[in-house]
């Protein structure tokens, strides 16, 4: 049964004039792909100005948009049903409506095959078995993802109301996520915005690439440290990813020329420092708390692992 548990409604913006109808949707829903929108769109979920619309219907100024989000459209896609496993969590922030975990590197967010066990959903299950549900089956309750072998912040809806009220902010751009990343050389400049569309690789179509005509993707990064070490450069970035594509910031940064320290996906095919997992780590996330309306900032700290290898850098 399709029952529509979340709505998006916006107003065109100024810099959305004249786009397609599916592709201003893709990019306010970042966690949502645009066959999935496109869908939406084509059962008659998405409204222009009370009107049904169309996929490639261009937007104009003052139109308003309303989009009835059906769970049985935007609930990923697993291939494993999960069980509750009693998997030790590291909660940083909880409350009746929302959970924030530091994730450990390693763990995987949802199952799929080849990651049935040990995941964060089939941990969450265990600790909160109410989020079964939230969201519609398969998603419980998660509103974003990380890598794998990227650690820090992820946030957890524990109730249906907070899963919307999340995905609204999410898709408004308000919540602010700040990553902490190593990467090989220094840039040229002490701040920059790489803004590159990116999709699937048409030939390796496990990764991710710049490419003309993909989905808008925008991150900041400001540079807070520089080291040298055996002749060669590497720097301590902050970034801020603007839109949440799959990968984006290890594209980004190995885009231009930067690659994340121990990305053996998108990095250097020589890793000039050996680590088991990249050096990507969700620092922080900042969000207005569902049922009180009020600003917070929810930290993970720095792992031991990555510490390690910064403060091997500071020595030279």
């Amino acid at each position: 049964m399709n029952n529509a548990t979340n709505t998006l409604a916006f107003t065109v913006e100024p810099d959305e004039i004249s786009e397609r109808l599916d592709k201003i949707i893709t990019m306010r829903l970042a966690n949502l792909s645009r066959v999935k929108v496109q869908q939406l769109i084509k059962e008659g979920h998405v409204k222009i100005n009370d009107k049904v619309g169309k996929p490639a219907y261009r937007l104009e100024a003052g139109d308003h948009i309303h989009v009835d989000l059906i769970d049985s459209i935007v609930a990923p896609d697993v291939s494993a049903e999960a069980l509750p496993e009693a998997i030790p969590l590291d909660v940083i922030y909880e409350d009746d409506d929302l959970a924030a975990i530091n994730k450990p590197a390693g763990m995987v967010v949802h199952p799929a095959v080849g990651h049935t066990e040990g995941t964060l959903v089939n941990a969450m299950l265990s600790r909160w078995p109410q989020v079964a549900f939230v969201g519609g089956e398969g998603r419980a309750g998660i509103i974003h993802r990380l890598d794998m072998d990227t650690s820090g912040v992820i946030l957890i809806a524990k109730t249906e109301p907070a899963r919307l009220n999340l995905m609204a902010q999410f898709a408004k751009r308000t919540v602010q996520k700040r990553y902490l990343a190593l990467v090989e050389g220094q840039p040229a400049t002490q701040a920059g915005t790489i803004d590159a569309p990116l999709d699937r690789d048409p030939v390796h179509r496990k990764k991710m690439t710049v490419i003309k005509g993909g989905r808008e993707a925008v991150t900041e990064f400001h540079v807070l440290e520089t080291y040298n070490r055996n002749n060669t450069s590497y720097a301590l970035l902050e970034c801020f990813p603007k839109t949440g594509r799959t990968h984006q910031i290890r594209v980004h940064l190995a885009f231009i020329n930067h690659p994340i320290v121990g990305d053996t996906i998108y990095g250097r095919r020589k890793q000039t420092i050996k680590m088991p997992r990249h050096f990507l780590h969700a620092e922080s996330i900042t969000l207005t708390l569902p049922s009180t309306d009020q600003p917070i900032t929810l930290h993970a700290p720095l792992p031991a692992d990555l510490a390690l290898v910064l403060a091997n850098l500071r020595e030279g």
